[in-house]
């Protein structure tokens, strides 16, 4: 049976489930949860894929599910998506918005929404399974449907992976994910080689001498300091790195001091970096490194600046075989709505979980905002003005055909593995 053809049978009830897939996807949204808190949403899923036949392993890094469906001899293929939500106050006006708050980890409320659109990874990936396993003669071999905590905080595939996630279930011998971007619903997007950046967070403490206000001169001004650190940092990609090495530098948070008449005696800086590859990346951060002592040393900094790493992610670089094979199975699958997607510099942790296995995987693109109001943006150069982007609060999918093209995208992906009948040598 030919990759169309099994595309064909599996996809065939999708008219049957969708209205069940929309009311799904509003109730996640609606009922939002932070990383590694996700313990109705990962309930909720486990309770569906077991009533599909899936054997379910619950609680996999703390709240992480994993559903293997094996149906015959043949490969193994994982499907991941992500499950958590952020710590942002939803402005959508939609209907199922979330009103819902949590504790974070000081124990202050905040308010959070799906404002990245893992609902709907979350969502597509549960409508593709349970087409999957209504299907068994279409396809052959083991699917395994990955659902991942704390995206957001990049160390959900960590506690995973630490809490024996290759152990616990099948090797895969493919992985592939979505991820929902600000680019018309309906369309899908493939980049073979890199795709989403590496980034870097690092926390920068610098120490001054304070003073009042009124005599700067008894002080060594750490707010002055900052200032000319976070001036300097902006040379490094525009002068330190060839124009063919992409690479982002952001100063997201500087604090220093509480009163407008008092000099501190230390400023903080946050600084994120994205890069592609790792000889870019430890340009920069040694870059960092050298301009942030040497503003220090030309100030008179009464101590070493203390730099310390924060977060890290991985790059998202696409095994190029795979990739090709996916982009032509979307091409037959969506037509002229499958596309080259564009480098991104977001960042993800899905790629530890196939380099831990030692497996290839490809990323992709999943359009995901009204194609009407796209074009409109589009026509007066209004897109960055008028299309909210990921992280935004009035970032949401519009529920169709987003829905149905994420879980096309993962049926067609799963199937270039699983289409043909596989039998075991003889």
């Amino acid at each position: 049976m030919v990759l169309k053809e099994s595309a064909d049978a599996v996809l065939a009830g999708l008219g049957d489930i969708r209205s069940e897939l929309e009311a799904f996807y509003k109730d996640l949204h609606a009922h939002a949860e932070l990383g590694h808190q996700e313990h109705r949403t990962a309930t909720r899923v486990a309770e569906h894929l077991k009533n599909c036949g899936y054997q379910v392993h619950e609680g996999i890094g703390g709240t992480g599910v994993v559903g293997v469906l094996a149906n015959g001899y043949g490969p193994r293929v994982l499907l991941r998506a992500d499950m958590d939500a952020l710590p942002v106050r939803e402005e959508t006006g939609l209907p199922y918005t979330s009103t819902v708050t949590a504790a974070d980890a000081t124990g202050r409320k905040i308010p959070l929404a799906h404002a990245c659109g893992h609902d709907m990874h979350v969502t597509c990936l549960l409508g593709a399974a349970r087409l999957m396993a209504a299907a068994p003669g279409a396809w052959s071999g083991t699917l395994l449907a990955l659902f991942q905590p704390a995206e957001e905080v990049g160390d959900g595939a960590d506690r995973m992976l630490t809490d024996g996630l290759t152990d616990r279930i099948p090797h895969p011998d493919v992985a592939f994910a979505q991820h929902v971007l600000p680019y018309p619903a309906g369309q899908v997007g493939t980049r073979a080689g890199s795709f989403l950046s590496a980034a870097d967070n690092i926390n920068i403490t610098i120490y001054g001498r304070g003073a009042h206000g009124s005599a700067p001169q008894a002080a060594i001004d750490p707010v002055v300091m900052a200032s000319m650190i976070v001036v300097r940092l902006q040379t490094i990609v525009s002068r330190e790195l060839a124009a063919t090495q992409p690479a982002v530098l952001t100063v997201g948070s500087l604090q220093a001091g509480t009163s407008g008449n008092v000099i501190p005696d230390s400023a903080e800086l946050l600084v994120n970096v994205r890069t592609y590859d790792e000889s870019s990346r430890q340009a920069v951060l040694a870059a960092i490194r050298r301009i942030v002592k040497a503003e220090c040393d030309a100030s008179g900094a009464t101590l070493e600046p203390r730099m310390e790493d924060g977060t890290h992610f991985p790059p998202t670089v696409n095994d190029t075989t795979v990739t090709h094979e996916v982009a032509a199975a979307f091409t037959a699958t969506f037509g002229e709505r499958a596309s080259t997607s564009e480098l991104q510099s977001a960042s993800e942790d899905f790629s530890r979980i196939p380099d831990a296995f030692g497996i290839p995987y490809t990323y992709w693109a999943l359009g995901c905002v009204d194609p009407d109001t796209y074009r409109c943006a589009q026509q007066r150069g209004t897109v960055a003005q008028d299309i909210p982007v990921n992280h935004s609060p009035r970032f949401a999918p519009v529920l169709q055909p987003t829905l149905d093209t994420g879980v096309q995208a993962l049926v067609a992906a799963a199937l270039t593995r699983l289409a043909h009948p596989n039998e075991p040598a003889a």
